[in-house]
């Protein structure tokens, strides 16, 4: 969901424009990469891509030999993922309500897990998707993610005059999410919580972009015709802190995470 995680649309996450998505919001996959790198998919593996978006991570996970198949709520991102990639299985599903007869060595996921704020809900479904000694790999927002951004965009949207929405998202710190995990037999073997300044796309426009994209939710007091002048307002504010050199920066923490299934 995610995104980038991403944020990648999963749970309680909006409607996307899957071609949108993929022509303005490449930093999600890109900086899922490495991710990758700690997954180690291996040749024959059975993986599920939960919140695959457009399917590019996907492809990658495939690329290493693994048998992978990747999920998403939103079917315009499933769609998408489809026309690109045509040999890989996609599958509109919702990650607290995905059941598999055949449970997987790994479960994947990529800025997905933030928007869905029924933790217990999502864990559980996670570890019915693994077998007994399966993994979790998954990197999402942790605490005090956007933290500078959320709370600009809150100040102006009260000042305009309308309810101001402080807690969008899930965002859990590493003591929090850890005992979600245990609650559903799910190990945490190591967790970080990382700070990730993270350049946005479009240049001058790159917060509008985001919020434009990610911040609905920010947003969801503000009639449609009040956005522009709520969101100039918010980059005014933003702007000393997260505008340098002709680029905007999202104030990402990101929660990193590897669990096994007891």
């Amino acid at each position: 969901m995610t995104t980038g995680q991403t944020d990648q649309a999963q749970g309680d996450g909006p409607g996307w424009d899957a071609a949108a998505y993929d022509a303005h919001c490449a930093f999600v996959w890109a900086y899922g990469s490495d991710l990758i790198d700690l997954l180690a998919p291996r040749p024959g593996e059975r993986i599920l891509d939960l919140g695959c978006g457009t399917g590019h991570l996907t492809r990658a996970i495939a690329e290493r030999g693994a048998d992978v198949v990747g999920i998403d709520r939103d079917a315009s991102m499933i769609a998408h993922a489809r026309q690109q990639y045509p040999a890989l299985t996609f599958q509109v599903a919702d990650a607290r309500e995905f059941q598999t007869d055949q449970p997987f060595d790994a479960v994947f996921s990529n800025a997905v897990l933030h928007w869905i704020h029924d933790a217990d809900a999502a864990a559980a479904a996670l570890r019915r998707a693994l077998r007994p000694g399966g993994r979790l790999v998954a990197e999402f927002g942790g605490r005090r993610n956007v933290a500078a951004i959320v709370a600009a965009v809150a100040d102006v949207v009260a000042a305009a005059g309308y309810a101001a929405v402080r807690d969008p998202w899930y965002f859990p710190s590493i003591g929090e999410y850890a005992a979600v995990l245990e609650r559903h037999r799910l190990e945490p073997v190591w967790m970080a919580l990382l700070d990730r300044p993270t350049a946005l796309d479009g240049g001058e426009d790159g917060l509008r972009r985001w919020l434009t994209v990610f911040g609905g939710r920010l947003l969801a007091t503000v009639p449609e015709a009040a956005r522009g002048a709520v969101i100039r307002a918010a980059e005014d504010r933003l702007r000393p802190r997260c505008f340098r050199d002709g680029t905007w920066y999202a104030d990402y923490r990101r929660l990193r995470l590897v669990a096994i299934a007891r």
